[in-house]
């Protein structure tokens, strides 16, 4: 076999075989073919794409390059979730606890946040104590005890993956769908739960950025996953504006600990329900609206906080958050942005606003950029809200520096206003 023939197979729109595929993916993770040649592939799928089935075996190739993982001793059904990535989503520190308040297990691997998207990783780490990196033992162990857990991605699970995603990183190839797909779905199947949820989020805080390009992402990745026989389900939710008031990661934790104590009840909230609903049913709890009810009831019983709780316990934090949200780490710098004039909130940039969390020390340019896990943002307005003049915007927090003019002027700016008359406020 020829990595030659293979690149011009692509470049003309040739559909591979299965063996060229994995041939490929092999060579490439072992070091037999170079990163030349394998970017000069990448590029011609980026150009051309890849069929269905080219698309199903380059993502079972990249699983198969590592680790499986058997979560055969555990004995409920198990239901992971993977969401694109957005500004403010934390719902996996939600929809985790209240799935498995409902009897469904949830064993999950999340990464740290690069770019603007925070990382499920970061937060849980702005939690004092928590322990992300546990062996695999110890990791069922939980999920038996409680029915969730989120550790860090295992080094020995899709090597593959983490070799070419940082070749398309450096060579311009990121913004293919079937290399985004594969990407995606060799890591969740990999995990090898029974069902698998995907959150494919569209917008301006959002990867994709039309809701087309994340249907047709949907659309993919739900096929991939019913091509490996797993119970699968996509669907596509927007992100248009940040996910809950909050962004940044201490500051993510506790909105979600107060979601979770049913202080909270606003969109945020919603979609979370709707998320796990989604997953229950996957899991064979009942229908639907059935699956809304009880993750309603799993949140205003205090089941899912209790889930949380003893969970945090399990990996050594501080599990009196749950209880008194004031012990989270806490910035020990501030600045309030207020309205000049009394306006009506059009529109939010959430790609912007993330930037502007990112300057204030909340996530990473390059990988091993240190964080400020309490730095971030909290806003005051939904959009469609109006605002009178001199009330507060958003609060900027940081924990390594007190000027906050240039995060705090992006920020601003974010923002797309309609100027009201006095009389337009009541």
């Amino acid at each position: 076999m020829n990595t030659v023939d293979i690149i011009n197979k692509t470049k003309k729109s040739i559909p591979l075989k299965d063996n060229e595929i994995k041939y490929l993916v092999n060579g490439y993770t072992s070091g037999e073919i170079p990163d030349y040649q394998m970017s000069a592939w990448l590029m011609a799928v980026c150009l051309n794409g890849l069929t269905e089935n080219e698309t199903v075996s380059l993502t079972f190739a990249m699983r198969d390059s590592g680790d499986i993982l058997d979560l055969s001793s555990v004995n409920d059904v198990t239901v992971d979730k993977h969401s694109t990535g957005g500004v403010g989503d934390k719902t996996s520190l939600i929809i985790g606890p209240i799935t498995a308040a409902c009897g469904v297990a949830v064993p999950k691997m999340s990464g740290r946040g690069l770019g603007h998207t925070g990382g499920t990783i970061d937060k849980l780490e702005s939690i004092n104590g928590y322990r992300t990196e546990l062996p695999f033992d110890e990791f069922t162990e939980i999920i038996k005890k409680t029915g969730f857990s989120i550790i860090s991605q295992s080094k020995r699970l899709c090597p593959a993956d983490k070799k070419i995603y940082a070749l398309r990183n450096v060579s311009g190839t990121v913004d293919s769908i079937p290399l985004i797909c594969a990407s995606i779905m060799s890591k969740k199947l990999a995990m090898n739960t029974d069902c698998l949820l995907l959150d494919v989020k569209w917008g301006s805080g959002a990867f994709m950025k039309t809701k087309e390009d994340a249907n047709r992402l949907a659309e993919l990745m739900e096929k991939v996953g019913r091509a490996s026989g797993k119970k699968c389900r996509a669907i596509v939710t927007d992100m248009n504006e940040p996910l809950g008031n909050c962004i940044g990661n201490a500051l993510e934790v506790r909105e979600s600990i107060e979601l979770l104590q049913g202080k909270i009840k606003n969109r945020l909230y919603d979609i979370c329900i709707e998320l796990s609903a989604n997953m229950l049913e996957l899991a064979g709890k009942g229908n639907y609206d059935d699956c809304v009810l009880m993750a309603k009831e799993a949140v205003s019983s205090g089941k899912a906080l209790a889930v949380l709780k003893e969970t945090i316990k399990l990996h050594g934090g501080d599990e009196r958050i749950c209880d008194n949200v004031n012990l989270i780490p806490q910035a020990r710098f501030s600045h309030v942005i207020c309205a000049s004039r009394d306006v009506e909130i059009v529109s939010v940039n959430a790609e912007e606003l993330g930037m502007a969390s990112l300057m204030l020390g909340a996530g990473r340019i390059i990988k091993d950029d240190e964080i400020d896990k309490t730095a971030g943002i909290v806003l005051e307005f939904s959009v469609g809200d109006k605002i009178s003049m001199d009330a507060p915007l958003m609060t900027l927090y940081s924990d390594i520096g007190s000027d906050f003019s240039e995060a705090a002027l992006r920020a601003y700016n974010s923002i797309k206003f309609r100027t009201l008359t006095s009389h337009a406020l009541t």
